[in-house]
C-alpha cells in the first residue's frame, strides 16, 4: 500500500498566503512514489477502489494537516459522491479549520442534494475561515439563497465574515438584499462600511449615491475619503444611461 501514499516535502516558501485564502494553495506538493499520479490526474483503473478507499482513510487521518489537505484534494475530488458518508463526515469534522474549508471547497464543486445542508450546518462554525467557505459555498452552489441565512451573519462577531456578507452580496444580486447592505452599511467595523457601500452603488445606484453622501462625514477618515472618491466617479460618469431611462420613459 505504500504505493499510495501521499506525501509532500515541505518548502521554506509555502506560507500561508492570506486569511481567507490560507489552504488554497500548496504549490511544493510532491509525490513519493512516481507511479502515484500526480492530485490533477485521474486515478488509475489498476488501483482498486477498496485499496484507494483504504489509503483515503489513513491519510486522511495523517497528524499533518497539510497532508489531510491534499488527501481531501485528491481523494475526496476524484472519489465523489462514492466515497462513504461517514468519511466525509469525518472530514468535515476535522479538528484543523484549514482542513474543514478545503472540505467545503472541494465539496461545492458537486451537485449532490447533501451538499446544500451541509454547508448550511458550517454556516454556523466556530472558526470564521470556515463560515467564510461555507457562505461562498451557498453562492456558488445555489440559484435562489433565503435571505433569512444573512440576519445570523449582521451580528457575526467576525469582521471579516461580515464584510464577505457585503461583498458575496454585491456580487450575486440577489433580490431583496437591499435591508441587509443598508445594515451592514452602519455596521461598527469600516471595511464592513465600504464593503456595503460598494455593493449599494453597485446593486442600488440611487440609494447608493445617497449613502455614499452621508458616508462623507463618517468617523473613519480614510471611509471618508473613499467615499468622496467613489462619489465622484459615479457623477462624472457619462449620464447617456440615465438620459435614455429619461427618455424611455416618456
Amino acid at each position: 500500500m505504500n504505493c499510495f501514499r501521499l506525501t509532500y516535502l515541505k518548502s521554506p516558501g509555502l506560507e500561508r498566503s492570506g486569511f481567507e485564502d490560507s489552504s488554497s494553495s500548496y504549490g511544493n506538493e510532491r509525490i513519493a512514489n512516481p507511479s502515484l499520479p500526480s492530485p490533477g490526474d485521474p486515478i488509475p483503473e489498476t488501483f482498486s477502489s477498496e485499496a484507494v478507499l483504504k489509503q483515503a482513510k489513513s491519510d486522511l487521518r495523517h497528524p499533518d494537516p497539510q497532508v489531510r489537505i491534499l488527501a481531501i484534494r485528491y481523494y475526496l475530488e476524484k472519489s465523489y459522491p462514492s466515497i462513504p458518508l461517514s468519511l466525509l463526515q469525518e472530514i468535515l469534522s476535522d479538528r484543523d479549520p484549514d482542513v474543514r474549508v478545503q472540505a467545503l471547497r472541494s465539496l461545492t464543486k458537486f451537485r449532490s442534494p447533501i451538499v446544500s445542508p451541509l454547508l448550511k450546518k458550517y454556516l454556523k462554525d466556530t472558526d470564521p475561515r470556515v463560515r467564510i467557505a461555507a457562505l461562498r459555498g451557498m453562492f456558488q452552489y445555489q440559484e435562489r439563497i433565503d435571505l433569512n441565512i444573512f440576519l445570523q451573519f449582521l451580528s457575526d462577531e467576525s469582521s471579516w465574515v461580515r464584510r464577505k456578507v457585503a461583498t458575496l452580496l454585491g456580487w450575486s444580486q440577489i433580490e431583496g438584499a437591499l435591508p441587509i447592505l443598508k445594515e451592514l452599511s452602519r455596521d461598527v467595523h469600516s471595511t464592513v462600511r465600504r464593503a456595503a457601500l460598494f455593493s449599494l452603488a453597485t446593486l442600488y445606484p440611487d440609494e447608493g449615491e445617497n449613502l455614499l453622501i452621508e458616508a462623507m462625514t463618517d468617523p473613519d477618515p480614510e471611509l471618508r475619503k473613499w467615499a468622496k472618491m467613489t462619489l465622484e466617479k459615479i457623477l462624472t460618469k457619462p449620464f447617456k444611461g440615465k438620459t435614455a431611462s429619461l427618455t424611455n420613459r416618456g
